[in-house]
């Protein structure tokens, strides 16, 4: 019954996750039209920017860089256990033989590694237009890993962009 309710919470907490797409939403609501500095103000400077003929600029930004460990996984190791074997058996010069052999597994044995541990890196980057007058007239996330936990944005978590329910 408690694997039912912990399968039944993983679902629920899937359930409330915001997506990349979901985020970008809510991102491009509240920041299409604002002043290019306002942003940048808030979450910290570009890392590049790419002046188009046009007047316009293309910016990229990044942020929320964390390193996430992930430990390693490993087989669950199998309980000691005796097993008795008896054999009968006929030796060439007609003679029946019984031999009872008992073949155990080694107490010590142990569980055996699935996965080695791993570091991710997690982040979210944006590549934002604005015009000549510095406003944005285009914001979009062009690399947003998972986030923490169970989040499934990295640019969600960094942003505060989960959608209103």
């Amino acid at each position: 019954m408690k694997f039912r309710h912990a399968i039944l919470a993983a679902f629920m907490a899937l359930a409330g996750c915001t997506t990349t797409e979901e985020a970008q939403q809510v991102i491009q609501s509240r920041w299409v039209g604002q002043p290019i500095d306002s942003f940048f103000m808030q979450y910290g400077p570009p890392v590049s920017e790419y002046p188009l003929s046009n007047g316009t600029i293309i910016f990229t930004w990044r942020g929320g860089d964390k390193t996430r460990y992930i430990p390693p996984t490993y087989t669950m190791p199998e309980p000691a256990r005796t097993v008795v074997r008896t054999e009968t058996r006929q030796t060439g010069s007609g003679q029946t033989v019984t031999e009872t052999r008992v073949i155990a597994r080694d107490p010590g044995w142990g569980p055996e590694m699935i996965s080695p541990p791993q570091y991710q890196q997690l982040f979210c980057e944006l590549q934002i237009t604005a015009d000549k007058s510095n406003h944005i007239m285009t914001i979009r996330a062009s690399n947003d890993t998972d986030g923490e936990g169970l989040s499934l944005s990295r640019c969600a978590e960094v942003l505060d962009a989960h959608p209103k329910k």
